[in-house]
């Protein structure tokens, strides 16, 4: 029988509030460590088993080579800028995403032979390379993640009501996700139960709220630094770019199915919960695949997405495929930060994918591939 624990990683002395308003999680204190012992009831009772492990966070570590995928995204003008979607009235653009998932449903771009990968990635010989996520969902699955889904609103207005952002504010050349754009939520949320509503004090991930709904993403690539220390890069285009050559762009313009078989994205959508009873402890690495989890996947070939881009400013990083889980499922919040726990464990510095980011409207029917098919159940 397994036993996961939730692991008290430089845990810190501060509560939720703190992380919003800073935008940064705070590092371990005595004073953290002081508040987990009366929390938990610990005082005189030496022997009592709590649901934390302590793992080492020293400031120092070993020391790795340089990282070969740092400066790896594409610059400015080399031909990965975005472009207007439709000029004169004419698609200029390749697939885009996120599109609708909803079984049965295919998009009215039509391209050609290209198809995406409908095997488990690691098969077709892929590693992830980053994992971030966003507020709300940029897909659609209709019952599951749509138009009629619900929240707190504790971090702006579902899509459902028109994606209403709470306000735009700037911080380090980024948006933070209290000003992102809201997209669509799960059907889970309900008032009435504590799961929905208790607050969680957040540790490591930033401006995150219990009740809402979150797209988790994580890119993978063939030619990541898979294996290797460095294989989670932020932005996770240094990730994905990291082994690209002269040769590897030669084979991508000649026949763009190339591309497509060497990147790919997992998408799983959930409501998160103050309820231990649905941790699980490693989503740094993936998709959970387990269960009811991955157990009904779509397939499609599309674009990299954000609120850089929309219906009408399309992006150049297509075509690409793209395997999402059709179904909301419910995650606890300590789950999520003991993955931003783990992200801020790694050689690359993640700190810039520690918070949601704003979701992309969901792509026209026009700029949606019309390949979707069933993807891989485990």
């Amino acid at each position: 029988m397994f036993r996961f624990f939730p692991v008290l990683v430089a845990l810190a002395s501060v509560d939720a509030a703190d992380y919003t308003g800073s935008g940064k999680a705070a590092p371990t204190t005595c004073g953290g460590l002081k508040q987990v012992y009366r929390d938990h009831q610990c005082c005189g009772m030496p022997g009592k088993e709590i649901g934390f492990q302590i793992v080492p966070d020293p400031k120092k570590n070993l020391a790795l080579s340089a990282n070969p995928c740092a400066g790896k995204k594409p610059k400015d003008n080399t031909g990965f800028d975005n472009i207007e979607c439709i000029v004169d009235s004419v698609i200029k653009a390749t697939e885009q995403s996120g599109g609708d998932v909803t079984a049965g449903y295919k998009g009215s771009m039509n391209v050609g032979t290209r198809k995406p990968i409908t095997q488990p990635y690691w098969k077709a010989g892929l590693c992830p390379v980053n994992v971030h996520w966003h507020l709300g969902a940029e897909h659609r699955s209709q019952g599951q993640y749509d138009e009629n889904g619900k929240g707190p609103k504790l971090a702006g207005t579902p899509a459902n009501t028109g994606g209403r952002r709470l306000e735009d504010v700037e911080e380090d050349g980024r948006r933070l996700a209290a000003g992102e754009r809201y997209g669509y939520a799960c059907h889970h949320y309900d008032a009435t139960q504590p799961k929905f509503t208790t607050p969680y004090k957040w540790k490591h991930c930033v401006g995150m709220h219990v009740g809402e709904t979150y797209e988790v993403h994580w890119p993978h690539s063939a030619i990541g630094a898979c294996h290797t220390p460095h294989q989670f890069q932020t932005p996770f285009y240094d990730g994905v770019f990291c082994g690209w050559t002269d040769a590897v762009a030669k084979a991508v313009t000649d026949d763009p199915q190339n591309l497509i078989n060497a990147v790919g994205v997992q998408a799983q959508v959930f409501t998160i919960v103050n309820d231990e009873s649905y941790y699980f402890p490693d989503l740094l690495r993936g998709a959970i695949v387990d269960g009811s989890h991955w157990n009904d996947v779509a397939a499609y070939t599309g674009s990299t997405t954000g609120t850089t881009r929309n219906n009408k400013i399309c992006s150049k990083y297509s075509p690409i495929t793209w395997q999402v889980d059709r179904k909301c499922h419910l995650i606890s919040a300590s789950t999520f930060d003991k993955m931003c726990a783990d992200m801020k464990q790694q050689a690359d510095d993640m700190s810039g994918d520690l918070y949601a980011h704003g979701a992309r409207e969901v792509t026209d029917d026009q700029l949606t591939a019309n390949n979707q098919q069933d993807g891989p159940s485990r």
